[in-house]
């Protein structure tokens, strides 16, 4: 069974974007997993298709309409259809490795992407719509979004990278940020491969590895250690 993925947007030619080349894209044309685009603006009633209107209580910018947005999830995801149903919004819970995980192992997901001030809270609720951010950040609109997630997503699917060991020794997998890699040539301005690399001796490969990882994380990242992050010095 491949992994079907739903999009609901207002610019259904932003995809598949950069989803249809290198492995995503050939996962896709291999059948490997789906996507269907889905115009929302084909579920508005009007002549128009207007998908928006003024904030309740007044406000600037518009709100996506619970109607119109109804009508295009309902198309999407019919009765008995048990994929997530997911909002890329920057509001929603920080989109993590397990999550990813999780998704990889389903049979595909919904995902609306959200415009303007955001999507009318009611149709949150009427459709449970899970609410996911990439980041503390605003974007134009949730499309950016749902490429990263499903490119995040695709690439664990099974046959899609080459070695596996490679998606389980990455950032995140294990609590920790990545350790750093080398390659030929040998030395670089100056500056060689650590010798411990060169050694042939695979444990204590491992352990520096998994020191630098621990090294850089409690650097960069101290929250996956349990610490405080540290502020951005700008």
């Amino acid at each position: 069974m491949s992994f079907a993925a739903s999009v609901l947007t207002l610019y259904p030619e932003m995809f598949p974007g950069a989803l249809g080349l290198s492995l995503a894209g050939r996962a896709l044309e291999a059948g490997t997993w789906s996507l269907e685009a889905i115009q929302i603006r084909d579920f508005a009633a009007d002549r128009h298709r207007t998908v928006d209107d003024t904030p309740a209580g007044g406000g600037a910018g518009m709100v996506m309409r619970a109607d119109v947005l109804a009508k295009a999830i309902d198309h999407a995801s019919p009765p008995g259809d048990k994929r997530p149903r997911l909002l890329m919004s920057p509001r929603g819970k920080p989109l993590t490795q397990a999550r990813v995980r999780e998704l990889a192992a389903g049979s595909g997901a919904v995902i609306l992407c959200g415009r303007f001030e955001g999507v009318d809270q009611r149709v949150i609720e009427a459709r449970g719509l899970e609410e996911v951010s990439i980041g503390d950040f605003i974007l134009s609109g949730g499309e950016p979004a749902a490429l990263v997630l499903l490119d995040a997503v695709v690439r664990l699917l099974p046959g899609v990278m080459g070695n596996a060991v490679s998606g389980e020794e990455e950032s995140f997998e294990n609590g920790l940020l990545e350790h750093p890699h080398y390659t030929r040539p040998q030395e670089f301005e100056g500056r060689p491969i650590p010798e411990v690399l060169i050694s042939g001796n695979h444990k204590k490969i491992a352990e520096w590895r998994h020191a630098e990882a621990e090294k850089l994380t409690r650097e960069r990242r101290p929250d996956l250690l349990g610490g405080t992050p540290q502020p951005l010095v700008k």
